[in-house]
């Protein structure tokens, strides 16, 4: 199991929102690159970018930060926020040359088009599955959709996805740990065969472990995000990387 350090970029700074809310954000530090290269100096193999102005747009925007992060880490790093054409693809692939690409909105609204866009892009794409009370919430999680995480996981069993990354907006930055309802979702998820990365509310070493439990038991659990956590020193990556690789 992977861990992913999450750095969320707004304006060119490293943010964190509480529930996607962008009225409610701390900025952890003027220079992204800088925080990434910290990551990569304790442990981490992976990174997860956030670009908040493209989720908001609609469009990739934090082209220049994004470019540098993955050319001075050198590490795969995986995206989302507002990528959602194959232009938007192929600009984050090949440009920018991020390792994969999470795909939230789009693939709720258009799943034949998702499904296409996978076969196109095998292995690179990742489902960004934003829920709350198991319900997806789309458009850089401003709106809840209609549609049960389960329903559209399910559309995409047989597609050759990166990975599903599982967000429980309600708990995400709000350092209040995982809940048992989505240790009980991600697990339902990796049964269905997909590859999962949990994210939200990760907060204490306590949430590595039971996640980390699953993952045992069910090897489809592939990584976990965390974010606020490691800015705010609840989790040390360096501790976090060690446990996961033991």
């Amino acid at each position: 199991m992977q861990l992913y350090p999450a750095i969320d970029i707004r304006g060119g700074k490293c943010v964190r929102l509480r529930q996607g809310n962008y009225n409610d954000e701390t900025i952890f530090g003027d220079d992204p690159v800088e925080m990434a290269l910290k990551w990569q100096a304790e442990g981490a193999e992976w990174l997860h970018l956030v670009d908040l102005d493209g989720a908001k747009e609609g469009r990739p925007v934090n082209h220049d930060v994004v470019r540098r992060i993955v050319s001075e880490t050198g590490l795969p790093c995986q995206m989302g926020g507002g990528i959602r054409n194959e232009d938007s693809i192929a600009l984050a692939l090949n440009d920018l040359g991020l390792s994969r690409v999470i795909i939230g909105t789009k693939a709720l609204k258009e799943p034949d088009w998702f499904a296409e866009a996978c076969a196109q892009f095998p292995d690179k794409l990742a489902l960004g599955l934003d829920a709350k009370d198991s319900m997806v919430a789309t458009e850089g999680w401003l709106e809840v959709s209609g549609v049960s995480v389960m329903q559209l996981a399910e559309k995409f069993v047989d597609v050759p996805l990166a990975a599903v990354i599982y967000t429980n907006i309600a708990n995400d930055g709000m350092m209040q740990g995982v809940d048992t309802g989505t240790l009980a979702d991600l697990r339902a998820l990796a049964d269905m065969g997909l590859p999962v990365i949990a994210s939200g509310g990760v907060t204490t070493m306590d949430d590595i472990t039971a996640l980390q439990k699953i993952s045992a038991a069910q090897p489809n659990l592939i990584g976990a995000i965390v974010g606020r956590a490691i800015y705010e020193g609840t989790i040390s990556v360096k501790e976090a990387c060690g446990a996961l690789a033991g």
